[in-house]
Formats: C-alpha cells, sequence, structure tokens
C-alpha cells in the first residue's frame, strides 16, 4: 500500500526547495503530499513571530503559505497540510511511519567548503525508521535533468533526461531495502542505475630477516603479496558488486545498470563518483533511538554530495 510523501517546512528556503522536490517525486510516484510545520507554545514568542500575532496563527501562516506555493506549482497534486505542536525531530521522526518518504532541507554551503545540515535533520535521519530525503538550498527542477540545449524553453526542461542515480553499496551489509530504493528511483525516472563500491587492500606484512613492516592498502607495487592482494581484492569486489547487480536488474530490467569499484575509502569515492548525480542513494544501520549517530558515509555524504542524498535504513 502506498502512502504519501511528508515534507517538513518551516518557511526557510532549504525547506521550500525540499517541499517542491518532495511534490516532484509525489507526482512520479502517483501519491499526495502531506506537509508538515511544528510548533511550540513558549512563554514568550520568538524573535521570528511577527508582533500581535500569536505562535499558533504565525504556524498556520507559514504552513499556510507553503502549501499555497505548492498548489500553483503543481496543479493536480493532492496536497494536505498537517500542523503539529510537538518538537520538530519528535513529530518528522514520528511521521516517517506514516509515510513513504520523508523530505527535508539542507541549508547550502558552509564557510569551510561543506554543505551545512541542520541539527534537527541530521538527528532525524539518524532516527528514522524509514527512507529520508535531504534537499539542498537552491535546488530546482531543471538541477535534476541532464543540462538543457541551447533555446530550450523552461517547460521543456522536465522532458530532458533524468541525471543517473547513484547508490553507494555496501557489500558487507544488508541491503535490499537500499539496493532496492535506488533501483525503483531510477525506473521512476526513466534513468540508469550506477552502483558504486570502494573496497580496501587488507594490510600485508614484509619480512625482511627480523624485521616486519606493515605495508599500508594504498601503497602501489608493481608485484608482490600486496600487488596480489589488491588484485585478489579489486576482482572479489567486482564479483559481489556484479552479483548484486544481475540479481536486480532481473527485478528490474529497465533500468540501465553501471557500476563502478573503487579502492579507497568509502566516504571519499563516494563524494566523488556522485558530484554529477540526480540523486544518491546510501544505507544507514537502522534499529537505532536514543543517541543514534549517521555512520562516516552517510554523514559525508550530506555534507558534501550537491545532489538530494536519500538515507536508507536496513537490517
Amino acid at each position: 500500500m502506498q502512502h504519501d510523501i511528508t515534507v517538513g517546512v518551516d518557511g526557510s528556503a532549504a525547506s521550500l526547495a525540499a517541499a517542491h522536490w518532495a511534490a516532484a517525486e509525489a507526482g512520479r510516484r502517483g501519491t499526495g503530499l502531506t506537509v508538515l510545520h511544528t510548533w511550540h507554545r513558549h512563554v514568550r514568542p520568538g524573535s521570528d513571530v511577527p508582533t500581535g500575532t500569536s505562535e499558533y496563527e504565525w504556524a498556520r501562516t507559514v504552513l499556510g503559505e507553503a502549501a499555497r506555493g505548492l498548489r500553483a506549482a503543481h496543479p493536480g497534486l493532492r496536497i494536505t497540510e498537517r500542523l503539529v505542536c510537538d518538537s520538530p525531530v519528535g513529530a518528522l521522526t514520528s511521521a516517517v511511519a506514516g509515510s513513504d518518504l520523508l523530505v527535508l532541507g539542507s541549508l547550502g554551503l558552509g564557510a569551510f567548503g561543506g554543505f551545512v545540515t541542520g541539527s534537527v535533520s541530521q538527528r532525524v535521519v539518524a532516527r528514522a525508521e524509514g527512507p529520508v530525503v535531504l534537499v539542498r538550498a537552491g535546488r530546482g527542477t531543471s538541477d535534476d535533468h541532464l543540462p538543457a540545449t541551447d533555446g530550450i524553453a523552461p517547460e521543456e526542461i522536465p522532458r530532458t533526461p533524468y541525471r543517473e542515480v547513484v547508490l553507494g553499496l555496501d557489500t558487507g551489509e544488508p541491503c535490499d531495502e537500499t539496493v532496492g530504493f535506488a533501483f525503483e528511483a531510477a525506473r521512476l525516472r526513466g534513468t540508469g542505475l550506477r552502483v558504486v563500491h570502494a573496497f580496501r587492500t587488507p594490510l600485508r606484512a614484509v619480512t625482511d630477516s627480523s624485521l616486519v613492516i606493515a605495508v599500508p592498502a594504498t601503497e602501489r607495487l608493481a608485484t608482490g603479496p600486496v600487488a596480489e592482494a589488491a588484485a585478489q581484492a579489486r576482482a572479489d569486489a567486482e564479483h559481489t558488486v556484479a552479483a548484486v547487480a544481475h540479481a536486480w536488474r532481473d527485478k528490474y530490467p529497465e533500468v540501465p545498470v553501471t557500476w563502478t569499484v573503487v579502492e579507497g575509502r568509502a566516504a571519499s569515492v563516494l563524494v566523488h563518483e556522485a558530484h554529477d548525480a540526480g540523486l544518491l542513494v546510501v544505507g544507514r544501520r537502522g534499529g537505532q533511538r536514543l543517541g543514534a549517530h549517521l555512520g562516516p558515509v552517510a554523514h559525508a555524504a550530506l555534507h558534501h554530495v550537491p545532489c538530494p542524498v536519500a538515507v536508507v535504513p536496513h537490517g
């Protein structure tokens, strides 16, 4: 049974970009969109609340303006407004249970070149029991598509091909939920899926008389045990990734699939390979509650990949 997509809005540019991305995704899936805004009662209203306006009234205004903008931009889409008096993390995390997908906004580039991901978004992504997508501020519909040719009209942009979906695959973890999400996203967009996997060559000991030297995986030797280990590790990784890709390609024969196997740190490799993607899909170990945190790959993706990032819990 399909459920609505839920998007959290707070009136910021980042949340509005997320709302329009979520509306387009709901259109692709044939579902409705729930627009969620949270508010809290305080002894004194916050500085963002206009003088003479109650917190509830201001919350209604923020939600109503977001919904009106979405209805104007996405006519025919079923949009439900939902106002919740609760903490943002609690309300958004709970909303995942009744949604196919939760979409949140992420701020733009920070002072040190990475994207600024708010504490609320990070905590929700780390705790949510379903998929969460973070969308960058300033992200527009055209950014999901390949560059248009000169002279194309704005209304023709949605008919240009979508950028590919990139899946970060960890073969050491259960991955059906993550892989399935990526294949379905590619199918909905009529685009290809590129599976990216990073591997590391195990450390090898090179013995010289009584001296034992540990040789790091990144060192390249033309011959010898390290080179042999590297070649074997690559072959094993490529075999495993190909097996996963072929198994899922049988379920999604319409999705063109390619894969990239690179030696290196998974976080660095994925950030580099997903730079021009339309959507990046990564996994996260599920079942976490208090004290939940993101793994290094998901953390790097959320802070350094410019495209929308889907974090899918598994296991």
